[in-house]
């Protein structure tokens, strides 16, 4: 497959680490919009991801509140093994959406590796997280890619956001 037409099929852009590695940001009411997908075990139910980011993709479209790609962020938190919370960045309030304002200090971190690294991810970031003399109050993890464009570029980077006080 030439180049040209390898980008032509792109449905993720590359990701570039560079500003979110070793960073720190600060947000007051940064807007998003909520769903929710079952787990077994921190373990997304097949299909769910696709069907819930499809879903609130078109919602953002629909009310023209999808952000550039450049500033799209979609972050996944598991308050239980049960239950996955994801948060889409958007430009306005999504009506009929779960509209959500996030405020505070994130500290991120670039990983490369399988999904299934988060835990180890976690240790790592509880070091980044003392070393800059903070506590972790919630983790919240960013896949940047999906699995078929992670395999395109060679890399699934995953940025973890570290809510911290």
């Amino acid at each position: 497959m030439t180049d040209e037409k390898r980008n032509s099929d792109e449905c993720c852009p590359k990701f570039d680490p560079a500003p979110w590695d070793g960073k720190a940001h600060y947000w007051t009411d940064k807007l998003f919009i909520r769903d929710t997908i079952p787990e077994v075990f921190h373990v997304p139910l097949p299909g769910t991801i696709k069907r819930m980011m499809g879903r609130m993709w078109k919602m953002a479209q629909a009310s023209h509140a999808d952000p550039e790609m450049k500033d799209f962020i979609a972050m996944a938190y598991d308050p239980s093994p049960w239950k996955s919370e994801f948060y889409m960045a958007v430009t306005k309030e999504v009506p009929g959406a779960d509209n959500v304002k996030l405020s505070g200090t994130f500290l991120t971190k670039v990983f490369d590796g399988p999904y299934n690294a988060v835990p180890k991810w976690i240790k790592e970031m509880d070091g980044y997280v003392a070393t800059n003399d903070k506590i972790t109050k919630k983790y919240y993890f960013y896949f940047t890619t999906c699995p078929k464009c992670a395999k395109k570029y060679g890399h699934n980077y995953v940025v973890a956001f570290a809510e911290v006080a």
